[in-house]
């Protein structure tokens, strides 16, 4: 079995944005020359997340409307946590749309269904942030 490991690094020009980042990693996996096995994409930091869903608009749009009704960013006073810091949000946000995801990968292709993009979650932006690529198979 191989196993291949690549950083992507990443500086959002707002404090919240979501990326695309399916053709980073289709790039990291044909890197890896792994035909079969698993793909592990997953945030290297706490304010930051990585998840599998539609590249729609609309739908980006839902996520920031539905997480700031969920964890609003102000007032900043509202969370203990932001005592030296104001990013106590960007820590719930991240923990409701997750840490990782994993794919399956078949010929030497990432296995989606349909629609499934590969996306980057940042909620305590515009400064440098890393992800981990993780490919094990043959």
């Amino acid at each position: 079995m191989k196993s291949f490991r690549k950083e992507l690094w990443f500086n959002t020009n707002k404090r919240r944005q979501l990326l695309n980042i399916t053709s980073e990693v289709e790039k990291s996996l044909f890197e890896s020359g792994i035909k079969e096995g698993l793909c592990l994409v997953n945030a290297m930091h706490i304010t930051a997340s990585v998840f599998i869903n539609d590249d729609e608009s609309g739908l980006h749009h839902d996520f920031e409307k539905w997480l700031e009704r969920l964890a609003p960013e102000k007032p900043y006073s509202q969370y203990k946590h932001n005592g030296f810091e104001d990013n106590a949000d960007a820590h719930l946000k991240r923990t409701i749309m997750g840490r990782e995801v994993v794919v399956a990968i078949t010929e030497g292709r990432l296995d989606f269904g349909p629609w499934e993009q590969i996306f980057y979650g940042e909620f305590d932006g515009m400064r440098k942030k890393r992800l981990l690529v993780k490919i094990i198979g043959e």
